[in-house]
């Protein structure tokens, strides 16, 4: 979101308008639906229908999935804000997007005005996404068209400035998966693609950057480069957290007692036009000892030394910030799983 503008929609907006919509959820009903959704956002039923049936299946994954969705794409979203700070997208296509977690998420990234366009294959997640939106306080969600669209091989895709593809290639066949991201790049100037922190859900986002980069985008986030990901098959996997806020009914549906749980999430963003990614991005959670700060980062010069990350090669290097780095040590104290590195002047 630019610095100088509130966001006009928010996760509490969102919560709010779920909890409207959704406070008679009957609990047995709902974890019934929720359990069968586990497997399939964990990509072990790959299909060629759509995995949210009916009211029932789609009231779970509202309450179950969307706030987790919805701030892991706000996060993707936001590395690409930062690699185009002077870009704002004027038009908005989510392919798959269901009840329409992107949407909210682009709306809390950006100012609009922005004509935005869910497609998806279920007709009962759009019906409920366009409740959800009309409780909205933003007139761009509002103002969203919700439109059936059969998800894979043959689909068209509007032209637009971002197009995002959120928690669906793994319910895809492998030929549905290659055929909606050759769409997505087609179609978007940016095109950001979200998928479970999961190994598989990691290969998927692997595979569909390559397939971007050969369509002609480049790589804005979380790569700092267009290179080969350095990440040795089987031995390891690029994901990220974002950390969600559970309103009752969220603990309700998911059995959980804490007031938050972290989504693991991998993604890419690329674009058709400039961007400044990062120099390095931190791929684990900063290691704090006393008197130095150790970071794991793919970089897209690897450091000569293992101080501070200068520069060399390009991969996975290790950073140590110590005391004598002295604001540099402050910042890496600060620095968290996801972000840029070295932060921004």
């Amino acid at each position: 979101m630019n610095a100088s503008a509130p966001a006009p929609t928010s996760a509490e907006s969102l919560r709010t308008a779920l909890g409207g919509l959704l406070g008679g959820l009957p609990p047995r009903q709902a974890t019934a639906a929720v359990e069968r959704l586990i497997a399939s956002y964990r990509g072990r039923t790959p299909t060629d229908s759509p995995v949210l049936r009916d009211r029932s299946d789609v009231a779970a994954y509202a309450a179950y999935r969307m706030p987790a969705t919805f701030e892991a794409v706000r996060a993707a979203l936001d590395g690409l804000a930062l690699a185009a700070p002077g870009w704002a997208p004027g038009s908005h296509v989510d392919i798959g997007g269901g009840t329409g977690a992107a949407a909210w998420a682009a709306d809390a990234t950006w100012e609009g005005p922005r004509p935005t366009t869910v497609l998806d294959w279920a007709e009962p997640a759009l019906a409920l996404g366009r409740e959800l939106a009309a409780a909205a306080p933003s007139a761009v969600l509002r103002g969203a068209e919700w439109r059936r669209a059969v998800i894979g091989a043959g689909m068209a895709v509007p032209d637009a400035a971002l197009v995002t593809v959120s928690y669906v290639l793994g319910e895809l066949t492998p030929q549905a998966r290659t055929a909606v991201v050759a769409e997505a790049a087609r179609a978007g100037q940016a095109v950001v693609l979200i998928e479970p922190g999961t190994p598989e859900g990691y290969l998927r986002i692997r595979e569909a950057r390559e397939q971007l980069i050969a369509a002609g985008l480049r790589v804005a986030a979380p790569c700092p480069h267009d290179g080969t990901c350095p990440i040795a098959v089987g031995q390891d996997w690029c994901h990220f957290s974002a950390r969600v806020s559970r309103s009752s009914l969220h603990r309700q549906v998911k059995g959980g007692s804490l007031p938050y749980e972290d989504e693991k999430f991998s993604y890419v963003a690329a674009t058709r036009f400039p961007v400044e990614p990062a120099a390095a991005r931190i791929t684990r959670r900063p290691q704090i000892r006393k008197g130095l700060v150790q970071l794991e980062l793919c970089s897209r010069t690897a450091p000569d030394s293992a101080e501070a990350g200068e520069a060399g090669g390009p991969g996975l290097t290790r950073a140590v910030v110590t005391k004598r780095h002295g604001d540099l040590y402050k910042a890496a104290r600060d620095a968290d799983w996801g972000q840029a590195w070295p932060p921004a002047e």
